[in-house]
This record gives C-alpha cells, sequence and structure tokens, in this order.
C-alpha cells in the first residue's frame, strides 16, 4: 500500500519547478490544495494562479516568480 502526502507533493512540485525554472507549474487540484495556493498568494509567495475545472478534481496552473 502506498500512501501519499498531499501538502509535501504539493510544496515538492512548486520547489522542482521554481529550480528548474518553469515560469508556470501544473497541480492536480483539491480543496486543500485550492486554500494552500490561495494563501501562496496572499503571502507573495506566487505571482497567480488559476483553478481548471474539468469535471473531475480540477487542475491548479501557478504562476511561480
Amino acid at each position: 500500500m502506498k500512501i501519499t502526502d498531499p501538502i509535501a507533493d504539493f510544496l515538492t512540485r512548486i520547489r522542482n519547478a521554481s529550480r528548474v525554472g518553469h515560469k508556470v507549474v501544473e497541480i492536480p487540484g483539491s480543496n486543500l490544495k485550492r486554500e494552500m495556493t490561495k494563501i501562496l498568494f496572499e503571502k507573495g509567495y506566487i505571482l497567480n494562479y488559476k483553478f481548471v475545472e474539468d469535471n473531475k478534481q480540477g487542475t491548479i496552473k501557478i504562476a511561480l516568480k
């Protein structure tokens, strides 16, 4: 059985994308990740974000600094 940590995965995706110079990272959505994204934006850690609906969990597109 594989146990995943959605918070660690979320932060790792952002960190890895930033390290290699990506301007945008796409992350599978969830209510928790949406709220975390809003907080990162309000605190100035990311440039912007967009929630993309797809009749499933959706995607979060995050514009990195």
